[in-house]
């Protein structure tokens, strides 16, 4: 609804003081002019907030909530007041961001996403949720926040992230709150904390009408049935519900053998595709999928491919989208049926039933408002149960045949049993009771202590206010109190002189550096830990990539195929030796994935949890992803398929993002020197050369811009082509990163991929014109060498053309006599470069 509104900053009352009425009605006459329709609970929920009231709006998906915000966000900027609109993801915050830039101009709105901010002084300022709670333990009741406007207000309840939506509940006295959820359950606790915190009424607004109301159905026919079906009851686009990433392709793969399109709309396809690039390695899957009208979309994939695949959908491409249970929140993808192939799920701890809130969040996305005058909600039976129907239908009223029935079983790990009543009861009752997850971070307690006044007595309060049980809180108080003492010792928090008093205050100190972020649990470890390392050896920025790897959340799926490795190896050699059966199967049960440095990372984060006990809620998690890639100088491309990690390599891309801003962000300056510098260029161009998206919005928000999006010739929004040569100190490592890749192949004698790599001036290059031009090196040289004297940097020399658009490039190949006799003539065009996206490397020749 919020794309379909005009400019709203036209309207914005100049009255010095105006009355609720006028505000109220300036807005109503707006939404006459754009000849909109209030419904019920939007006009009683508009009409609360306008006679100044907190509000709690639980309203069925697709039923207009953001205009309710908007509503507010008009009348804190008609009363010169500041508004705020947080959400659970990133994605959703930049959305919302360009939706109200649209309806408030650009000027009135702002951004912060947590790496950085745009317009952070607007009075309509749109971010995550903690980034409020972040602004509100800072600031306390003197926080600039007139309004608050916190949309999926059930994630309050999440065990991770919970805590950042009670904080404001609990430090904004002087706030207005607007909490809005499809599936908030029983709210009267937060009605009654509401208004002891603020002092005025707050009203719940429920309706469980649905602009598009869905049908419910529980299907006992296999998948690729039951896909068929909908389709062909004109039931598309179809959302299959998976819950696990694996499900999600193995399901798209399946429904393959089955045309869902027509050959005009495969044509349409083809045409909106005309362009995009699909050159990772699970990129031709994708484009396969997509091409036959199925879209998959699960965090696993590159974030361009989960843009496309929304896209293409909010076009009407596709019939099909097999993707996991993120669909609840932040994905915009329209569609008339949702299909769950299961109704239990692994919850973190156990496999166990959806709860109510989560079937009736993913159901709510059923049914497009404008295009269908219902949405449909199907449930699949367990396939046991519909594989012996099967063989009992096939049977009919024959006993003989019946009793050679042979049923199959229920898996045994990782299902719950449900049937028909339990989708029954999941579409009928009402969602759980929100559950309190207060926490204490040492990033939460240097935010109170930031405070001018002190934060000492408010990091109490705070604790004594959380919507936690009494004995809770007071572990929470001691938990908060060790963290206190650690601080302390590490230098981190110091005491300073109080104006006007001889009292001292604890404050932060402020010799820790711009960059660095102590929101990493374990930052704190990295920042004591890095003057550990000798910086005299030659491992030193391995050392300190280790470091940073340490700190970060294990990405199960890849370490396990690095474990996987480990053990294939290991088996070889075991088998070798003739070690028997029994014994390798012990052997192999010992093993672990890489975990470099793993003596010195657990001696000192020993002896870091004896100082800082309140570490005790983490751990340190060395491995060794990043290191490996580093260290081998594998391009993503080799990693994903050393590791058969192509379904997953977007959970490979967001890890080496993370280790990148660890690197910049986490890793004090005094401890980067031009070796940590090299290898931080290294991950960046090794990023952005994947998928530029990731790194792009966080520079550009680092650097004050906003987030840009294009539209691509036929239509499908793509992120903003990144130009590669505009940072030439990047675009030098990207290049001599192609250059190594390519004297890799050469080394291993894989002709054929290295062919692939270079161009030829004049005659192409083949696998067999390199491979007879190498005759000559090998006659004098036994290998070449691939290790990191053969990286350095000096191996690699630029001329630059007068104007700059062209690089004369000759690489050494060093040799193991080291004679250096040899080295590759190339020329690098940048304008074709910045075109294609990558360093374009025309190899001249290979000469001594």
């Amino acid at each position: 609804m919020d794309n379909q509104l005009g400019p709203l900053e036209a309207r914005i009352t100049p009255t010095i003081d105006p009355t609720p009425d006028e505000l109220l009605n300036g807005f109503l006459e707006y939404i006459t002019e754009r000849e909109l329709e209030l419904y019920p609970a939007q006009e009683e929920a508009i009409l609360e907030l306008f006679a100044g009231k907190n509000v709690i709006l639980n309203t069925p998906t697709g039923s207009g909530k953001s205009l309710v915000a908007t509503a507010l966000h008009y009348k804190a900027l008609c009363e010169n007041r500041r508004s705020f609109y947080t959400c659970p993801i990133k994605a959703l915050v930049s959305e919302k961001f360009f939706a109200l830039c649209k309806d408030f101009g650009a000027s009135n709105v702002g951004m912060m996403t947590g790496d950085a901010s745009v317009n952070r002084d607007a009075p309509i300022l749109c971010c995550t949720a903690e980034i409020l709670a972040n602004i509100a333990l800072r600031e306390g009741e003197k926080a600039p926040v007139d309004y608050v406007i916190m949309d999926e207000f059930h994630y309050y309840s999440d065990r991770e992230r919970g805590v950042a939506w009670q904080i404001p509940l609990l430090t904004l006295p002087k706030a207005t709150f607007l909490l809005m959820s499809a599936t908030l359950g029983n709210v009267d606790f937060f009605q009654e904390k509401l208004s002891e915190l603020t002092g005025i009424e707050t009203a719940i607004v429920r309706s469980s009408q649905r602009p598009v109301p869905l049908d419910y159905e529980y299907r006992e026919t296999a998948l690729h049935e039951t896909v068929a079906h909908l389709i062909k009851t004109g039931r598309a686009p179809i959302y299959i519900v998976n819950f696990t990433q694996r499900a999600a392709a193995e399901e798209a793969q399946n429904l393959m053998s089955q045309d869902f399109c027509t050959k005009e709309e495969k044509r349409a396809i083809n045409a909106a595709l005309a362009g995009v690039k699909f050159a990772s390695p699970y990129g031709r899957e994708v484009q396969r999928f997509l091409r036959h009208g199925i879209g998959l979309h699960h965090a696993g994939l590159l974030p361009r491919y989960r843009l496309l695949v929304e896209k293409l959908a909010q076009q009407g491409h596709l019939r099909i989208i097999s993707g996991t249970d993120t669909l609840g929140v932040g994905v915009n993808i329209p569609i008339r049926t949702v299909l769950f192939t299961r109704l239990c799920k692994f919850d973190g701890e156990k496999t166990a039933i959806l709860s109510v809130r989560d079937f009736q969040q993913i159901s709510g996305r059923a049914g497009r408002k404008g295009f269908d005058d219902h949405g449909t909600v199907v449930a699949q039976a367990p396939e046991h149960v519909i594989e012996n129907l099967r063989m009992e239908i096939k049977a009919g009223n024959d006993p003989a045949k019946r009793r050679k029935i042979v049923r199959r079983k229920p898996p045994e790990r990782g299902y719950v049993h449900w049937d028909r009543q339990t989708f029954e009861r999941l579409v009928a009752s009402q969602p759980e009771p929100l559950v309190s997850r207060f926490q204490v971070s040492h990033g939460m307690l240097l935010n109170v202590l930031g405070r001018k006044e002190g934060g000492c007595q408010a990091m109490k309060k705070l604790v004594r206010s959380s919507h936690e049980r009494p004995a809770v809180r007071r572990q929470i108080g001691k938990t908060a109190m060790q963290l206190l003492r650690s601080l302390w010792e590490a230098g981190i928090v110091e005491l300073v002189p109080m104006w006007d008093s001889r009292a001292k205050k604890l404050e932060v100190s402020s010799g820790l550096q711009e960059e660095f972020s102590l929101h990493q649990a374990l930052s704190l470890y990295v920042l004591e830990t890095v003057d550990k390392l000798d910086r005299e050896l030659g491992t030193y920025p391995l050392d300190v990539l280790t470091l940073v790897e340490s700190t970060l959340e294990n990405p199960e799926a890849i370490l396990q195929r690095q474990l996987d490795k480990v053990k294939q190896l290991k088996l070889a050699e075991l088998k070798a030796e003739g070690v028997e059966y029994e014994q390798r199967i012990e052997a192999l049960e010992k093993l672990e994935y890489p975990k470099p440095n793993r003596e010195f990372i657990y001696l000192t984060f020993d002896d870091f949890g004896r100082r800082h006990p309140w570490v005790g809620q983490e751990n340190i998690r060395p491995k060794g992803i990043a290191r490996e890639m580093y260290e081998k100088y594998m391009s993503f491309a080799d990693f994903i398929k050393e590791y058969g990690l192509e379904r997953v390599e977007g959970l490979l891309l967001r890890y080496l993002s993370d280790v990148y801003k660890g690197l910049v962000q986490t890793v004090p300056d005094y401890a980067k020197n031009d070796d940590v510098d090299e290898m931080i260029a290294y991950f960046r161009a090794l990023v952005r050369g994947v998928d530029s998206s990731l790194l792009d919005e966080w520079e550009r928000l680092r650097a004050g811009g906003a987030p840009r999006v294009i539209e691509a010739a036929r239509g499908v929004t793509e992120p903003e082509a990144f130009d590669i040569t505009r940072d030439e100190r990047a675009f030098t490592v990207l290049l001599r990163n192609e250059l190594f890749f390519f004297l890799r192949a050469l080394a291993s004698r894989d002709y054929e991929v290295a062919a692939e790599m270079v161009e030829g001036e004049g005659e192409p290059w083949t696998a067999a014109r390199l491979e007879a031009t190498l005759q000559a090196y090998y006659a004098e040289h036994t290998a070449i060498r691939t290790d990191p004297v053969a990286r350095r940097p000096q191996n690699t020399l630029i001329e630059r053309s007068d104007d700059g658009t062209i690089w004369n490039v000759k690489q050494i190949v060093v040799d193991p006599e080291d004679d250096q006799d040899w080295m590759l003539d190339c020329l690098v065009d940048l304008g074709r470069s910045r075109d294609a996206g990558r360093p374009v490397i025309v190899l001249r020749q290979i000469k001594s």
